[in-house]
């Protein structure tokens, strides 16, 4: 496993960021549109009325393009592959490696005084008197 740098407010760190941002949006995006298909279809064969049948119908056959939008935008970005499944284990791991990384930063430091960074206090810009 890499080890990453630590000095997370160094913008060099932050390199390559955006992109496992966006694949992990789009695969959140496609996560959540297939349990929206889902939940359509099951709504679906549950319902008696039949207008409300065609209006689920309707936005099943939207959810199904949304998903194949994504799904193809996804392919087109190489960060799916669902017929090659090495590669894919590849970006999971990847995902996951840095997960565990991102996981043991010290984003928190136990020193958090902010001393010394403002040039008066709340309380010496009011004049000392209370806040209003």
């Amino acid at each position: 496993m890499k080890h990453m740098n630590h000095d997370y407010l160094d913008p060099i760190n932050s390199l390559h960021v955006p992109e496992l941002a966006d694949t992990t949006f789009a695969m959140d995006f496609l996560i959540r549109a297939k349990e929206g298909v889902r939940n359509l279809a099951f709504a679906l064969t549950e319902t008696a009325s039949p207008d409300a049948r065609a209006v689920l119908r309707n936005q099943l056959r939207q959810a199904i393009a949304m998903h194949q939008e994504i799904t193809e935008l996804m392919l087109r970005k190489k960060w799916f592959h669902p017929y090659e499944l090495q590669e894919q284990y590849q970006l999971d791991m990847l995902s996951a490696n840095n997960t565990v990384l991102i996981g043991q930063m010290n984003l928190f430091p136990d020193d958090t005084s902010r001393i010394g960074m403002f040039d008066r206090t709340p309380d010496d810009a009011n004049h000392g008197g209370a806040l209003t």
